[in-house]
């Protein structure tokens, strides 16, 4: 991690640096954060990146390439985007749009407001899209936050990347000839997490409740949880079936068997590092002590390594 001297930067500075998945190529900021200037590193991979276009079913595709997965459902009424990516791709999410089809973009909905879900949001609302979004999701994007895990102050978006539809625990929204169904998870890696539900295709956009093959990020300082990422995964465990497509908020589009695997990871990790607290050892023995050793050649290979989440876990427990 850097020195908590440095300034803080903008929610768009920091965007810039944030280019984390690309056609098949994985980014490891713990390494590149070991550099003297991560910012242009990370700014030349995110100019890059291209954005790739997954076709799932019931005109509903996935963009990765820009930050979180973002879903695009189009039809008679239009697009609908859910989440906006990062502010940089721009012009190739545009374009990726484009190619889909030639409907005009109505809606946004932000699944949470961590940068590299919702920076794209002042573009995206001035290409024609209202954005909704948990009441705590504006909140946040609103105001000042420092994530000290990221060492990173986020300044608030401008007014017009600001949701103007907001809700407390589920809504719904007809189009194109179905109900969008969006619910509040209470809080799990945030304190403003939204499923984003689409039941006539069987497809359900988690977000970043959920890290295909990944240990996820757990944002202590808006409110996160990980008793309520174990939470979040038992409710899609119990309320989808084995033909529903999963899309998470990073890694590939999944399923049940996939997720399943997930949320017993967190609860493994879970009670390892709380039997290690509970014995009376400090932060820097339990992550000595590596209770995630046997685990991270298959969940550490991205975002977070097996001390940074031990880390992670042992301020939850």
């Amino acid at each position: 991690m850097q020195s908590n001297t440095r300034p803080p930067v903008s929610r768009a500075d920091f965007i810039r640096t944030a280019g984390l998945v690309t056609a098949g190529t994985l980014f490891f900021p713990r390494k590149i954060f070991a550099q003297e200037s991560p910012v242009i590193t990370i700014i030349n991979e995110a100019a890059k990146s291209p954005i790739v276009v997954q076709k799932l079913r019931g005109n509903i595709s996935v963009l990765q390439g820009s930050g979180g997965n973002i879903a695009v459902f189009t039809g008679p009424d239009g697009k609908l985007m859910v989440d906006a990516g990062i502010a940089v791709s721009e012009q190739k999410i545009k374009a990726a749009m484009a190619k889909i089809s030639n409907d005009p973009l109505k809606y946004l909905i932000n699944t949470h407001w961590h940068f590299d879900h919702a920076n794209g949001n002042p573009w995206v609302h001035q290409y024609g899209a209202t954005i909704i979004a948990q009441e705590n999701t504006r909140k946040n994007l609103s105001t000042t936050i420092r994530v000290k895990d990221w060492d990173y102050t986020f300044e608030p978006l401008p007014a017009d990347g600001l949701p103007t539809i907001q809700f407390k625990q589920t809504h719904e929204l007809d189009f194109n000839g179905t109900k969008i169904a969006m619910r509040y998870y209470n809080p799990a890696h945030t304190d403003c997490d939204i499923s984003v539900r689409f039941p006539n295709v069987d497809i359900i956009h988690v977000a970043d409740t959920w890290w295909n093959g990944y240990y996820p990020f757990i944002d202590h300082d808006s409110g996160g949880k990980l008793e309520g990422m174990i939470n979040a995964s038992d409710y899609n465990l119990a309320n989808t079936t084995n033909d529903t497509i999963i899309i998470p908020g990073h890694g590939p589009v999944g399923n049940r068997k996939q997720l399943k695997e997930f949320r017993d990871m967190l609860v493994l990790v879970r009670d390892r590092v709380y039997k290690l607290k509970k014995s009376g050892k400090t932060l820097a023995e339990t992550v000595a002590a590596k209770p995630t050793a046997d685990l991270d050649a298959k969940w550490g290979k991205f975002v977070l390594d097996g001390a940074f989440f031990t880390k992670l876990v042992y301020a939850d427990v």
